[in-house]
């Protein structure tokens, strides 16, 4: 037996964190406690990134994304959900209950419902009155959504030209990009020495309706691989999505590099093949097998949640890549 490990992103984590760590000391399965630290979260309306209190998209519209992992055939996701708050919870049904490893939209709502998940509220009103605010500094007309070409009573006619809306078009206060990236990731060792992960997110503030990010797709968000190491990514997917960042860390700890250097590469990639802009960032955790472990971003402004049996604390990012 082992001593266990509770390794979350953002400050958020670390009273998430004390939710789960009594059960993860008491020799709980490292699953079960990472899905408590997000379902604390999922609850939590401080948190303008994750479930409850997450700001909506431009449509006024929460959709809930999630994933958990223990190894490459032990996984499961949804993402676009609307039914329940708890899309880490619905993810793991996923992977325990069915033969798929991810669900999207109505049919992972649907699914949530059938495996008797409640419905819920997964919009504030805080939430909702931020989007009214925003949605008011608009141009009028507003077009959230890019014109339909067939026309009829779900679009405006064929041939209208009004402009699709792009959030990289439409100033927004700083504060809503910066903490709408704050994904919520855990990785968790158990005292059996079990490797789990886990993420959950309402997704960028303001986000065109339909869009998905990292969080909730395997390998991109998040990979454990039992034998060689976890690892698992917060900030804007887009810029991890083209390159499997999570998988990457844990790629480079199967061929040597310890969790510090692992991420160290991983995010020194997402720099080489972006054109970063001055708010752009990444952060990543991750986890060995034996006990090791990391936090690390492209930008200072960034902190991780770590608890041990002699560890209860936030932690700065090392290395940080960008000044």
């Amino acid at each position: 037996m082992g001593e266990p490990i509770l390794l979350t992103t953002w400050a958020f984590g670390q009273a998430a964190n004390a939710v789960a760590w009594p059960g993860l000391l008491a020799g709980g399965d490292g699953l079960d406690a990472v899905e408590a630290v997000c379902r604390h979260v999922e609850l939590d309306e401080a948190v303008e990134s994750v479930g409850l209190g997450g700001l909506p998209d431009a449509e006024g519209q929460v959709t809930l994304d999630g994933c958990v992992m223990r190894g490459p055939a032990r996984c499961g996701s949804v993402c676009s959900m609307s039914f329940c708050p708890h899309p880490v919870s619905v993810a793991r049904r996923v992977m325990e209950e069915s033969a798929h490893v991810m669900l999207a939209g109505p049919g992972a709502d649907a699914f949530s419902a059938a495996q008797g998940f409640e419905a819920g509220v997964v919009l504030s009103e805080w939430a909702r009155a931020r989007w009214a605010e925003w949605r008011a500094r608009l141009p009028s007309p507003f077009p959230p959504t890019a014109p339909s070409t067939l026309g009829g009573p779900s679009g405006p006619p064929v041939g209208d030209a009004r402009p699709a809306y792009n959030p990289a078009n439409v100033s927004s206060p700083a504060s809503d990009a910066a903490r709408s990236h704050d994904t919520v990731a855990v990785l968790a060792l158990d005292a059996a020495g079990n490797l789990s992960g886990g993420c959950s997110t309402s997704g960028m503030a303001w986000k065109l309706p339909g869009r998905v990010g990292d969080s909730p797709l395997i390998g991109h968000g998040l990979y454990v691989h039992p034998a060689h190491g976890a690892a698992a990514a917060t900030g804007k997917g887009e810029l991890v999505m083209g390159l499997c960042s999570s998988f990457d860390a844990v790629e480079r700890m199967r061929s040597g590099a310890s969790p510090r250097e692992a991420l160290g590469g991983a995010l020194g990639r997402i720099r080489e093949e972006h054109d970063l802009a001055a708010d752009d960032q990444v952060a990543m955790i991750a986890l060995s097998p034996h006990g090791e472990w990391a936090g690390a971003a492209l930008r200072p402004d960034y902190r991780s949640a770590l608890r041990t049996t002699t560890r209860d604390e936030v932690v700065p990012p090392d290395p940080v890549l960008c000044a």
